[in-house]
């Protein structure tokens, strides 16, 4: 088998017994990681300190990666100006968070038959929003809703800070 030593440097081609000498000699484990190759690759690694530093790379890891939920605003077709303004003022903090927007129109009772404005609606969304949102699911309707995902949009919008005059 061939065998690569402690600092990934090649020791060249060894019998499994000589490589498990060296191995007890170093008072190090031998690990086998190309079976398939001819020779076969073993290497000589502490295989104590090799698990702990790769469960340290993946805590580091898990505490870089940042969870993006799915937060859920609902609308009807009759939402008026003043619900309409806070629930984009949610939207617009949701999106801000890193977090992508459910947007649920629901129709009761005969409004289902009025579809176009539910779509007016969401278009006025769509349009408010503008460069904010990334839309990644168009509005379409799930039995009596219309349903439309968005998300950030990838590129960062500079806010201008207002100044009292």
């Amino acid at each position: 088998m061939r065998l690569i030593g402690l600092d990934n440097e090649p020791l060249g081609v060894f019998s499994i017994v000589d490589a498990m000498k060296k191995a007890g000699d170093l008072d190090v484990d031998l690990v086998e990681i190309s079976p398939v190759a001819v020779p076969p690759v073993c290497r000589l690694v502490d295989y104590g300190k090799f698990k702990y530093q790769e469960q340290k790379k993946a805590a580091e890891a898990k505490a870089k990666q940042t969870v993006i939920e799915i937060k859920e605003i609902k609308f009807r077709p009759g939402t008026d100006d003043g619900d309409y303004q806070i629930k984009m003022r949610n939207i617009r903090r949701f999106l801000s968070e890193g977090d992508k927007c459910k947007i649920t129109l629901r129709f009761r009772g005969r409004e289902i038959t009025h579809q176009e404005l539910g779509m007016a609606l969401l278009q006025r969304i769509r349009e408010e929003l503008g460069d904010l949102i990334l839309v990644e699911q168009f509005p379409r309707l799930e039995g009596r809703q219309m349903v439309m995902m968005i998300a950030p949009s990838r590129k960062k919008v500079v806010t201008k800070p207002v100044t009292a005059s």
